[in-house]
């Protein structure tokens, strides 16, 4: 039994995988929390509780806080991890877009391995944590603020930075422009900032696979299918996508 571990910046994801029977067996999603180390703890302990003999599976980590998680056998990297799961649920090549809470990754697989990747600058805006900062200034939840997006008329966010970018918000807030136009300006400013790393690539992707946090957003594959002008397309498990993949490189 394999056991995939992605300790994200802002959630967890935990996939048990049966190689012999090759069946997803379990799967958790649960807040990161302020500590990588306690949330590991927890994780061995839900993983216990629900009958998984964790100490005699192979437990491969990955994620923000991979590092953290001491029963881990392997440690290994987003990319690798993201590829992996991709590929497993698409089953053909493509280029994985992975918006996280603090990071955004494009990642081009090839012939079914890792050819090129681009990760976004460290304050970059185009993320889930930037998302989130926006959304608590609007007072709205992250579902609001998609619908909110779908029926506004997007006002350009300038800033790359979210600090700058809030700053921003706030004046725009204060000239009494529409909620909803500002919203639907931070949603597009965040697809904007992908499709400009995917344009970094030499070579672009026919199709696209979305992961992360928000592949289960249907404005969010639509809007990013609008400016791409390419096919994307994402999976129930896109989410797992890292966690899934670190437990189909267990031993």
């Amino acid at each position: 039994m394999n056991i995939g571990i992605d300790i994200g910046s802002t959630a967890s994801k935990v996939v048990v995988y049966d190689k012999d029977k090759d069946e997803i067996l379990y799967k958790i999603l649960m807040p990161s929390g302020w500590n990588s180390k306690e949330t590991s703890g927890e994780i061995y302990k839900n993983l216990v509780e629900n009958g998984f003999d964790v100490d005699n599976s192979f437990v491969v980590a990955t994620g923000y806080g991979r590092v953290s998680v001491p029963y881990a056998d392997r440690v290994v990297t987003e990319i690798t991890t993201h590829s992996k799961g991709a590929m497993y649920l698409l089953k053909r090549d493509c280029d994985v877009i992975d918006i996280g809470g603090q990071d955004t990754k494009i990642i081009n697989i090839s012939n079914g391995m890792v050819s090129d990747f681009i990760m976004n600058d460290k304050c970059s805006a185009g993320t889930g944590k930037f998302l989130e900062v926006m959304s608590n200034r609007l007072g709205v939840s992250l579902d609001e603020m998609f619908e909110l997006s779908k029926i506004g008329t997007p006002i350009p966010i300038s800033s790359t930075c979210t600090v700058f970018a809030e700053s921003e918000i706030i004046s725009l807030m204060g000239q009494g422009r529409a909620k909803e136009d500002i919203a639907s300006g931070v949603v597009h400013s965040i697809a904007n900032k992908v499709v400009g790393q995917t344009r970094k690539f030499r070579n672009e992707a026919d199709l696209y696979f979305l992961t992360g946090g928000f592949s289960n957003n249907p404005y969010m594959v639509e809007l990013l299918e609008k400016l791409l002008g390419k096919k994307v397309e994402t999976h129930e498990l896109g989410r797992f996508a890292g966690a899934l993949g670190a437990a189909l490189m267990g031993k």
